[in-house]
């Protein structure tokens, strides 16, 4: 073979085993790109079901609903109804029973003022709210950032979870204070807290209501009191 055959030969050569490189990493390429995102399908998968389970099951007592978080669409749960005619979620009866009974073993003698609300009459409350800040003098703006502090907007209430109660005394058998500064020292033993103390208006949003619990479960309520904290900053240090 001639010298310039040889080149043409090598060139030849050369440039098969370029196109054979360039096919190889394609594949590469190709089986690499496939893999990643099939992970990420699945980890996206993971963390639905996760949130699903943990919303529906594990963590129903612990459903953070405020301004920034509205009550799920798909959030459920079954109400009781009690001798009074208020309703609560059926799953923390046992407990509100228990503590009522022990505060009237010693004398105090708490009253369900206000319990579970539908979406409708927690509009019912805020529109009235608004208007009476209204009749005071405040423009609408102002007036919906006042009532903003004392009531919450449809869906993002607790008492439309159920899990809220306003409790007052039986006025003649005790007074609203003697109640509420049991329920302050002992609530917790039964799985409530005080929701909105006067200390974490900054976090919660809500002024002071000392007649306001919210059912968290014993072992969340003993941490929450315990630790001198709010529901939000309980929730925070879990993450």
């Amino acid at each position: 073979m001639s010298a310039k055959g040889k080149v043409k030969k090598k060139k030849r050569t050369l440039r098969n085993l370029t196109l054979t490189v360039f096919i190889l990493l394609c594949v590469v390429f190709a089986v690499s790109f496939t893999n990643n995102f099939k992970s990420l399908s699945d980890d996206q998968v993971d963390h639905s079901n996760v949130f699903k389970q943990n919303q529906d099951d594990s963590d129903w007592n612990l459903i953070l609903v405020n301004a920034e978080n509205y009550i799920p669409d798909d959030y459920t749960f079954t109400l009781m109804t009690l001798k009074n005619d208020y309703q609560i979620d059926e799953r923390i009866y046992s407990d509100l029973q228990e503590m009522f009974d022990a505060a009237r073993s010693e004398g105090i003698y708490p009253s369900i003022g206000e319990a579970y609300r539908t979406s409708d009459e927690q509009q019912s409350l805020y529109t009235d709210k608004v208007n009476a800040y209204i009749t005071e003098g405040y423009s609408e703006k102002k007036a919906k950032e006042l009532a903003n502090a004392w009531v919450a907007l449809p869906g993002t209430s607790e008492h439309q979870l159920g899990l809220a109660l306003d409790i007052n005394a039986e006025r003649d058998k005790c007074t609203n204070d003697e109640v509420y500064m049991w329920l302050n020292k002992n609530s917790y033993q039964y799985g409530f807290i005080l929701r909105y103390p006067a200390a974490k208006v900054g976090i919660t949003g809500v002024n002071y209501e000392p007649w306001h619990y919210r059912y968290v479960g014993r072992e969340a309520a003993k941490e929450i009191y315990e630790q001198n904290i709010c529901l939000e900053e309980y929730l925070n240090r879990l993450q």
